[in-house]
Parts: C-alpha cells; structure tokens; sequence
C-alpha cells in the first residue's frame, strides 16, 4: 500500500545523554518510545491540538498500538533528528517516525503509533475521529 505524502509533520533533534545508555554503552531500547513522544508532543503542538487541547475538548487519545523496528543503535553524544508525521486520521491517529543520525542522515529507528479517541465522560472509545481532530488538521471527514 502506497501512503500519500503528509502535511503534518514536525522534527525534533536530540543528542543522546549518558543516562539513556544500557551496558552496551548503546541507547537502552525502551528510551525510543520516550523520543518518540517528544516527536509527537511537537507534532500535537504544530497542529494545536496537545494533550491539554484534546482533554479540554473531552477527548483522551490513548496509545493503543506501538510499533519500533530498530536498524541501527544510538550512541553517547550522538545528534538524532526524530520526524514525526500523520499518516492516518480518519477513525484513528496514526503517526510514523523516523530516528536519523543527524550529521549523516543514517536511519537509526523506524516506528508508528496508533491513538483513539474516547470521550472522557463516558469513558467509551469513538469508532471515528471526532469532528475537533478535522478541525484541527484543516480537513473534512469523509
């Protein structure tokens, strides 16, 4: 399946921090879901709808898939770029990311995340995005 181009996109860099290592001395697994949030939270801010917009407009969007194909490890010091992108919105978010080196580009980590939308009143999960996300994308449902 072809995926059409995406508007919505926004990158974030990073430099790798001695912390976020495991005994390897390479970026412990589980630290990528914590860089693709950071991705995503820039992402949600560039289309105006972060967690405080969407609780304030009676949805939560909880994470309900998670996705990370690892390629290449990062290291201590190492400058990342994190892209983050929308590439579904329809009846759920989807968002793709892409952790590159940043000097030489080199694809690090590849992965995807999958949201719903539930209405915070009735705690009951939306089975289509709610008209606030097309609002906020500048699109129409179909």
């Amino acid at each position: 399946m072809h995926k059409k181009e995406s508007r919505w996109s926004a990158e974030i860099d990073l430099q790798i921090q001695f912390y976020d290592l495991d005994p390897m001395e390479i970026v412990w697994h589980g630290n990528y879901v914590k860089y693709l949030e950071q991705a995503r939270c820039a992402l949600l801010d560039v289309i105006g709808y972060n967690y405080q917009e969407m609780q304030a407009s009676g949805y939560a969007w909880p994470i309900v898939d998670l996705h990370l194909r690892y390629v290449n490890p990062a290291t201590f010091g190492q400058h990342i770029n994190v892209r983050a992108t929308i590439v579904e919105w329809e009846n759920r978010l989807k968002i793709d990311y892409l952790i590159t080196d940043k000097a030489s580009g080199q694809r690090l980590t590849k992965g995807s995340t999958t949201q719903v939308a539930v209405n915070i009143a009735t705690r009951e999960m939306c089975f289509a995005s709610p008209a606030v996300l097309f609002q906020k994308l500048g699109t129409t449902s179909s």
